[in-house]
């Protein structure tokens, strides 16, 4: 492996505790069940929240992507946007229960920060084609969602093992006042300032093109005349509608996962966190091997079998009931057992759909405009962000439950693999 390839995967390692830790397992929880106290309105605001910036992220991708494509360069791009998401994960430490106004300032970063690192992502996966041969993309793209997996299982360990688990934890950091939660936020902030460095140093960049006032007029005008004869890439578009809706049901899965066993089994944040370190463990293995199917079935059979499995593993998670009676350990009751299991199984299979997904596009998308297409293809996961996180608001609070706000999600990841089936097979 080289050094370029494995400063572009270290990418994924850097971003991933932002939503292992932040968006999922530690920080959401956290927000729902304490800064807002009310596990059921919590989910209710987030999901509002996550839409808003998934409907920024949609607009605004493949603007940026066209611009970039004209001006050559992506790494300057990467680096603003980490910029910004490295800020508002640091001021998360603020976020502190009672304080003013801390239910809206902590959805505004939130939502910022979200922005940022997706905005940050299409440009560091347009980088694909330059590293190495098509018949290997799967490989990298596999290899790249594996180490980002790994990443988030590393990151949520040392969350644990020196600041959740412990009586006192490490640094002084006080419980009563939720320190070792509100720390997630710098901590992910200094894990993606410290691991994106390797990206700058040795992943070499695109030549410059042209300024950055020619590139916008420039990338505007042929992304206008990219939507224009957007029936002459047939299949890239119907590929884009299907990701768009199953994406938006993957998505809503790990926004909302932490959320709903934190609400139906009340684990606090050690149980949320080891639950957490079992789904990673899972994706990661799921990554690696789905980037070794890719390459010998083929992008679109890998994303199908990997949505299949994650249909089921949803649908098992929605049948299980809370135990009657509480537990004496951790996981200790059937219906607890039965999440592990169900959620170990889901996080297997969400690997290889995220990481065929993007080879897929890697594959499908015209070289001089690989960051356009992937702008789009950011279009794709977020034109519809918005209402993933919005059915399950609306069904949480129209049936004041969090199961029936999961329902939804299932919905997405059906329509959009059915969608997914009709497309014709790469070559």
């Amino acid at each position: 492996m080289t050094k370029s390839i494995a400063g572009w995967a270290l990418f994924d390692w850097s971003t991933q505790p932002f939503f292992t830790l932040i968006t999922t397992f530690l920080f959401a929880p956290y927000f729902t069940s304490v800064i807002v106290g009310d596990a059921v309105h919590g989910q209710s605001l987030w999901g509002l929240g996550q839409g808003a910036a998934g409907a920024a992220i949609a607009i605004l991708s493949p603007v940026l992507g066209a611009i970039a494509d004209s001006m050559g360069r992506r790494k300057p791009w990467i680096a603003g946007f980490a910029v910004v998401a490295v800020i508002c994960m640091a001021l998360l430490w603020a976020a502190r229960p009672g304080t003013s106004d801390v239910v809206t300032t902590t959805l505004l970063l939130i939502g910022f920060a979200t922005v940022a690192v997706e905005f940050a992502t299409v440009f560091n996966n347009a980088m694909m084609p330059s590293l190495v041969p098509k018949s290997d993309l799967g490989r990298l793209s596999g290899f790249g969602w594996g180490l980002g997996y790994f990443g988030g299982l590393v990151s949520l360990g040392v969350m644990l093992g020196f600041f959740m688990l412990p009586e006192v934890p490490s640094l002084g950091l006080s419980k009563i006042v939720h320190e070792p939660e509100r720390l997630v936020g710098p901590f992910s902030a200094v894990w993606l300032a410290v691991f994106i460095l390797p990206l700058f140093l040795w992943t070499p960049d695109a030549p410059a093109k042209m300024g950055i006032v020619a590139a916008v007029g420039s990338g505007l005008r042929t992304l206008g005349t990219t939507l224009g004869h957007l029936r002459r890439y047939r299949v890239i578009l119907r590929f884009l509608i299907a990701r768009m809706l199953y994406n938006d049901g993957l998505t809503a899965v790990f926004s909302f996962g932490g959320i709903y066993a934190a609400g139906m089994f009340g684990w606090n944040q050690t149980a949320l966190g080891i639950f957490g370190i079992i789904i990673v463990i899972f994706a990661m293995v799921g990554a690696f091997i789905g980037g070794w199917l890719d390459d010998r079935l083929g992008s679109k059979p890998t994303v199908l079998l990997a949505l299949a499995g994650l249909i089921l593993s949803l649908a098992g998670i929605l049948s299980i009931a809370p135990a009657v009676q509480a537990g004496t350990g951790l996981f200790s009751t059937g219906p607890e057992k039965a999440m592990i299991a169900c959620a170990a199984l889901l996080g297997f299979f969400a690997g290889p759909a995220q990481a065929a997904s993007r080879t897929l596009m890697a594959r499908l998308a015209p070289p001089d405009l690989m960051t356009e297409f992937f702008g789009l293809y950011a279009l794709s996961g977020k034109a519809t962000a918005f209402a993933a996180p919005l059915a399950v608001s609306l069904a949480t609070s129209v049936f004041v439950s969090q199961r029936a706000g999961l329902m939804a999600i299932i919905v997405f990841l059906v329509v959009g693999g059915a969608l997914l089936i009709r497309l014709r097979p790469e070559t």
